[in-house]
C-alpha cells in the first residue's frame, strides 16, 4: 500500500516506520519538518520517501494525499494556543479532507488517553480546563466523530509512553527517566491512591502493524486506548524498589492535604488541569489494548522491562536533592 505518515521523526513515529520497513513492503511517504531529526537510514530503500514539510502547509501535498490508501497521523503540536489549534484541529482535518474516499482504506489517528474516561467517553474537563494540547485533541476528536470518513478512522489513545534508544528519539518520560528515578527515595515512604497504564512505543508500533493488516470494522470511528493492564502507583513504587534492591520499611498515606503541603514545599506550579488530574487520580480504562490482546509478543510488559530498555542498570538510584523551602 501507499501510506502517508506524519510525525515520523518523533518517538512513536520512528518505531512505526522501523516496524513497517522491516516487516512490510509498503511504500511509505514520511512528512518531516527537519529531515536531520529522522534517524533511520532509508537512503538504500527506494520505497521510502522523505518529504520535508510541515502540517501548516499540508495543502501543498493534496494531490499526493489523494493517492494514499492509508494515513498514520502521529504529529501534534504540544503548546501555544494558536499553534495547537492550527495543527491539532484545522490542519489535521484539512489532511483528512484531502483523502480520496474511493481509495483510502484506513486513517490511523493518534490522540491521547487523557481526554477519555474509563469507558472511553470524552471527559468534559479536557475541553474545559485541559492544556492547549489536551483541549485541542478533545476538540479534534469531536470533529472527526462527525467526519464523512469516520468509518475509516481508527483513533488510538496512548497512555504513559516510554521508548527511545540510540536510533530512535526518547519519549518525554523516557528522556528524563534517569533523573525521575531519584524520586523513588522519597516516594517509597508514601502510599499513593492513583492508577494508570504504561506502554512502550515498540508495543504501540506492533499494534499499529496489526491494525494495518486487520482494519477494525465498524460503522463509525473506532477508539482504542493503548496500554498494558492498569497498575497502581503503589505497585509501580514497589516494582522500582525491587529493581534497585531498596527496602520499604513503612508507608504513610499521601492525603490531599499533605500532597498540597509537598507542592508548596517543593514550589511546584499547578495549573487547573494538573489539579483535576490530582483529584481524578485513576486514569484507567476498561478495554486498553496491547500486543497481547491480539496474541502478539509484548516488548515491555513490566516496569523492570521499561527500566532495562532504557539502559538503567540495577544499582542504587541517584541521591535525591530536595529543594530547601524558601526563607
Amino acid at each position: 500500500m501507499r501510506i502517508f505518515i506524519t510525525g515520523a521523526s518523533g518517538c512513536i513515529g520512528h518505531y512505526i516506520v522501523d516496524q513497517l520497513i522491516h516487516e512490510t513492503n509498503h511504500e511509505l511517504f514520511l512528512l518531516v519538518r527537519n529531515p536531520d531529526k529522522f534517524r533511520l537510514d532509508v537512503s538504500h530503500l527506494p520505497r521510502i520517501h522523505l518529504i520535508q514539510g510541515d502540517l501548516k502547509q499540508i495543502q501543498a501535498h493534496q494531490s499526493l494525499l489523494f493517492t494514499m490508501e492509508m494515513v498514520i497521523l502521529t504529529a501534534a503540536a504540544w503548546g501555544g494556543e494558536e499553534e495547537t489549534y492550527e495543527i491539532n484541529v484545522t490542519k489535521t482535518q484539512t489532511l483528512i479532507d484531502s483523502l480520496n474516499p474511493a481509495i483510502c482504506q484506513q486513517i490511523i489517528y493518534f490522540s491521547t488517553e487523557s481526554i477519555l474516561g474509563r469507558t472511553n467517553q470524552l471527559l468534559p474537563q479536557a475541553a474545559e480546563i485541559g492544556t492547549d494540547y489536551v483541549r485541542t485533541k478533545s476538540l479534534c476528536l469531536q470533529n472527526l466523530s462527525q467526519h464523512p470518513l469516520q468509518d475509516r478512522i481508527t483513533a488510538l489513545f496512548p497512555t504513559l509512553v516510554f521508548g527511545g534508544d540510540g536510533q530512535k528519539p526518547y519519549s518525554h518520560i523516557s528522556k528524563h527517566l534517569p533523573d525521575e528515578i531519584r524520586w523513588i527515595n522519597l516516594a517509597k515512604w508514601f502510599r499513593i491512591d492513583s492508577s494508570f497504564h504504561l506502554v512502550h512505543a515498540q508495543d504501540i508500533a506492533t499494534v499499529v502493524g496489526y491494525f494495518i493488516n486487520h482494519p477494525p470494522q465498524a460503522p463509525s470511528m473506532r477508539k482504542f486506548v493503548l496500554g498494558n493492564p492498569p497498575q497502581t502507583a503503589d505497585q509501580l513504587i514497589e516494582e522500582v524498589c525491587t529493581y534497585f534492591n531498596k527496602t520499604i520499611w513503612f508507608r504513610l498515606p499521601l492525603t490531599a492535604g499533605f500532597a498540597n503541603f509537598l507542592i508548596k514545599l517543593l514550589r511546584l506550579e499547578m495549573a487547573p488541569w494538573d489539579r483535576f488530574c490530582m483529584s481524578h487520580r485513576h486514569f484507567i480504562h476498561d478495554e486498553a489494548v496491547n500486543p497481547a490482546t491480539f496474541n502478539l509478543p509484548v516488548y515491555c510488559a513490566t516496569v523492570a522491562d521499561i527500566l532495562r530498555s532504557r539502559g538503567i542498570p540495577r544499582r542504587s538510584s541517584p541521591k535525591l536533592d530536595v529543594p530547601k523551602p524558601v526563607g
